[in-house]
């Protein structure tokens, strides 16, 4: 995976103890820079990844693996990357993060634009940020899944969203899951406090000044600051309102105080 605690982390931890596989005990997990994901597989040094496009993409088209599975099929609409920006930065510039947020929402509002994906693969996949082949990109923005063993699917609801179905939004909700998980996994002490946690480092406030600035309309913006339960793909149901009840539900875990 891409970094230990991280989302990737979190992903394949899951995957495989929902296979009924301690990813602490039963198999070694190691910290694998995205670039030198093919690489690796080429030569044997990794079983199995997990990490960002277009790496899984890369690794069909050049016969070294195959998907299992995408994250998208594990938890539909997860939360993935985050704008995140220094505490004391936001107190003293609270209009300057208002409005570097609402450039991110113009850009991720261009990202959706379906007469943009092409340009888009063809600018991330220049040599300055992913130094890719742009068709390495566009085909998995497209819904187009090849998972390299004989399925090829079309599945856009599924595929990268930036924008649209509120992807965008900080909903407080998504982040007791991450560290409930990252808890789970021995990442964060056993006795965190996750409310707390949450109520100082989510700023979905800001988000909500900013989508004026975005020229987001009021219809687009959400009511709640929480997206309620989530199901994964094994009938697993987040309670975000009792995070602890999902913890000691599971039965594969490596806690920090263990």
């Amino acid at each position: 995976m891409t970094v230990r605690g991280g989302t990737h982390d979190l992903w394949l931890r899951y995957w495989l103890a929902a296979a009924g596989i301690d990813p602490g005990r039963d198999v070694t997990t190691i910290v694998v820079p995205p670039p030198q994901m093919v690489a690796n597989m080429r030569v044997g040094t990794m079983d199995a990844s997990c990490v960002g496009e277009p790496r899984n993409a890369r690794l069909v088209s050049m016969r070294l693996g195959y998907t299992a599975c995408v994250t998208g099929e594990l938890w539909p609409d997860h939360p993935e990357k985050c704008f995140a920006m220094r505490a004391d930065w936001v107190q003293e510039h609270p209009r300057a993060a208002e409005a570097l947020t609402a450039a991110v929402m113009e850009a991720q509002r261009w990202c959706d634009d379906p007469a943009n994906t092409a340009e888009m693969c063809e600018v991330i996949g220049r040599r300055a940020r992913l130094d890719v082949a742009p068709a390495d990109i566009l085909a998995r923005m497209r819904g187009e899944i090849d998972y390299g063993d004989g399925r090829r699917v079309l599945r856009r609801e599924i595929t990268m969203k930036f924008r649209q179905d509120h992807a965008s939004h900080p909903f407080r909700s998504h982040d007791p899951w991450l560290l409930t998980e990252d808890v789970r996994w021995g990442a964060l002490p056993a006795e965190l406090d996750t409310a707390k946690s949450v109520a100082e480092v989510n700023r979905e406030e800001i988000w909500r000044v900013a989508t004026a600035r975005a020229g987001v309309p009021n219809a687009e913006v959400p009511k709640s600051t929480s997206r309620g339960r989530e199901t994964f793909f094994d009938g697993e149901v987040f309670d975000p309102d009792d995070p602890r009840a999902w913890l000691g539900s599971q039965a594969i875990k490596r806690l920090a105080t263990e």
